[in-house]
């Protein structure tokens, strides 16, 4: 069984500026999740960016999945966050990082455990 991954992704996500003062406008999600033997599974209460990144359009799967998502009621408008109202299965943790960061994301490198080191780190221990 492998570990739970927790993940703040504390990037700082530079989404444009702000009208009235011009100073760059950044938002920090943070997400729980974890491998399954499909893929990567995101958990309930999750955030993820409520607007795309200029590497979204790189991306035309997260696009896509963070589309669908907002369709089918998985990720709802919440407090300038797109929120996770259920568990969602994606096929890699990369896919699933990419979704929440709104564009191109290295899930091995996005998701840590509690510990600090990143998946990459945790699957070269294994």
């Amino acid at each position: 069984m492998r570990k739970r991954l927790h993940s703040k992704l504390i990037h700082y996500i530079l989404i444009g500026s702000d009208p009235l003062t011009n100073a760059p406008r950044a938002y920090i999600g943070e997400a729980e999740g974890q491998r399954t033997a499909n893929g990567f599974v995101v958990f309930q209460g999750s955030t993820a960016v409520l607007e795309e990144r200029p590497s979204a359009e790189i991306s035309p799967y997260a696009v896509a999945q963070r589309k669908q998502l907002i369709a089918d009621g998985t990720l709802i408008d919440k407090d300038g966050f797109l929120v996770f109202a259920k568990d969602a299965e994606f096929s890699s943790p990369s896919a699933a990082a990419a979704v929440i960061h709104g564009g191109s994301a290295n899930g091995l490198i996005a998701w840590k455990a509690e510990s600090g080191k990143s998946l990459k780190q945790l699957d070269e221990q294994t």
